[in-house]
């Protein structure tokens, strides 16, 4: 082969690699971001003897539990429980919105029980990034 073609090789290899290299690189500003995460988890077992709460883990560590409401009561589905529980998640999200925390993620899943469907909750995680 001639020199140009060993060249030309050369050439494209270093580029590729140079592109590689800062095409993956996180910038300092991703690096100095802070993560909080918020579960709410909630029950499905009726008549309160469920256990209903929200989790909080700061980007210290630090945990914070608040009680929510059961989704249902002895007579069925609580649709005024479900509100406060709404409000109470909302409230949560406007507090960390104002102090600069943005809602990068929502998950959510159910666990469904046991066969006779006496168990059961309702799981969602709220992850907020903050520069």
């Amino acid at each position: 082969m001639n020199k140009k073609i060993y060249y030309r090789i050369a050439i494209a290899l270093m580029l590729i690699s140079i592109v590689g290299f800062y095409g993956f690189k996180q910038s300092d500003e991703q690096k100095r971001a802070k993560w909080l995460q918020i579960t709410a988890v909630e029950s499905v077992v009726p008549g309160g003897l469920g256990r209903s709460r929200m989790i909080s883990i700061d980007d210290k560590g630090k945990m914070e539990e608040t009680k929510m409401k059961n989704f249902f009561s002895m007579a069925g589905i609580n649709f005024g429980n479900i509100r406060e529980n709404d409000l109470s998640i909302t409230t949560k999200i406007q507090e960390l919105s104002a102090d600069g925390w943005e809602l990068y993620d929502v998950t959510s899943g159910v666990f469904s029980g046991n066969e006779n469907n006496s168990t059961g909750i309702f799981i969602t995680r709220y992850l907020f990034k903050k520069q």
